[in-house]
């Protein structure tokens, strides 16, 4: 389902079929996805496409607010990375420094899909009010479910996804004593989840994006596949494709020999987020200073 955020209709080139079990509903810039629903409606999947990145698929019509998003929802302060960024909000100060009120509000008034996917969201229950709904996506998909699911409390599995801890603070989105209801699975190799695809040399700031986040909400599946796989960090590693092809098609753990290793299909331990991630010590954008400078 969150391969199938990307594809325009079922049918076309990408989509994978999910079976008879399934249902969905059928554009233009701006959030995009999937709602699938069994036949009974008493499940209903929302699944939110990520960011269309032109080098890599071509772009399409959503590329220029995907990243507008990704830049607004994932950079320290409006994607001000270096004195030859131009920022994507004015809240910027001088220096390395940034006027909180502004960037707050600028993640609720620029464009935001997380707005347009509340309203999605309520929508979705309104047209079915008994069913359990799910949120998944990849990537920007997979941040913007985490930030509804903790909003809804629905659960959440976001594949591959940027960190969203920091922009649940600034959206001041209410935070349970408990997110488990929350899963990300990403892998080491990726630097986009890892929050290492940083700095003016990096990949993603070389194609524009700043996505200097590292912390996330609820729990996480982490394949370790540098240590174990001997992969490379690099953004080949980001895309859906190396989540079903590579980590999902195989067992992660080799199967006790009482188990059939099919279906089976074991995964790393789900575990919670690192302790340094914890508000109160939260070391993300190190080295700027955030307070009242008059950027309104």
């Amino acid at each position: 389902m969150a391969n199938n955020a990307y594809v325009g209709l079922p049918g076309a080139k990408g989509w994978l079929e999910l079976g008879d079990d399934w249902q969905n509903t059928a554009k233009a810039d701006g959030f995009r996805g999937h709602v699938f629903a069994t036949s009974d409606n008493k499940t209903v999947v929302l699944s939110i496409k990520g960011t269309s990145v032109p080098v890599v698929s071509g772009g399409g019509p959503t590329s220029r607010k995907d990243k507008l998003n990704d830049n607004l929802l994932f950079s320290c302060c409006c994607a001000k990375v270096g004195p030859t960024w131009s920022p994507v909000c004015g809240c910027h100060a001088g220096g390395w420094k940034c006027d909180n009120t502004c960037v707050q509000r600028a993640l609720a008034e620029e464009s935001l899909f997380y707005p347009v996917g509340t309203n999605l969201y309520n929508n979705i229950t309104f047209m079915y009010p008994n069913a359990n709904i799910w949120l998944v996506g990849h990537s920007l998909g997979g941040s913007l479910a985490s930030l509804l699911g903790v909003t809804f409390g629905s659960p959440v599995v976001a594949f591959e996804a940027p960190s969203e801890r920091m922009a649940a603070r600034r959206l001041h989105l209410p935070l349970p004593r408990t997110t488990e209801h929350i899963i990300h699975l990403y892998n080491t190799a990726d630097p986009i989840p890892m929050g290492t695809c940083t700095g003016v040399l990096s990949t993603c700031a070389s194609a524009g994006y700043a996505m200097e986040g590292r912390c996330h909400l609820g729990k996480k599946i982490v394949y370790d596949t540098i240590s174990k796989w001997k992969w490379s960090s690099s953004v080949q590693n980001h895309v859906i494709g190396v989540v079903i092809d590579k980590l999902l098609a195989q067992d992660w753990d080799d199967a006790p020999p009482d188990v059939p290793p099919l279906p089976r299909r074991a995964v790393p331990e789900a575990v919670v987020e690192d302790d340094d991630c914890d508000a109160s010590v939260c070391t993300e954008c190190y080295g700027w200073e955030f307070g009242e400078f008059g950027k309104l």
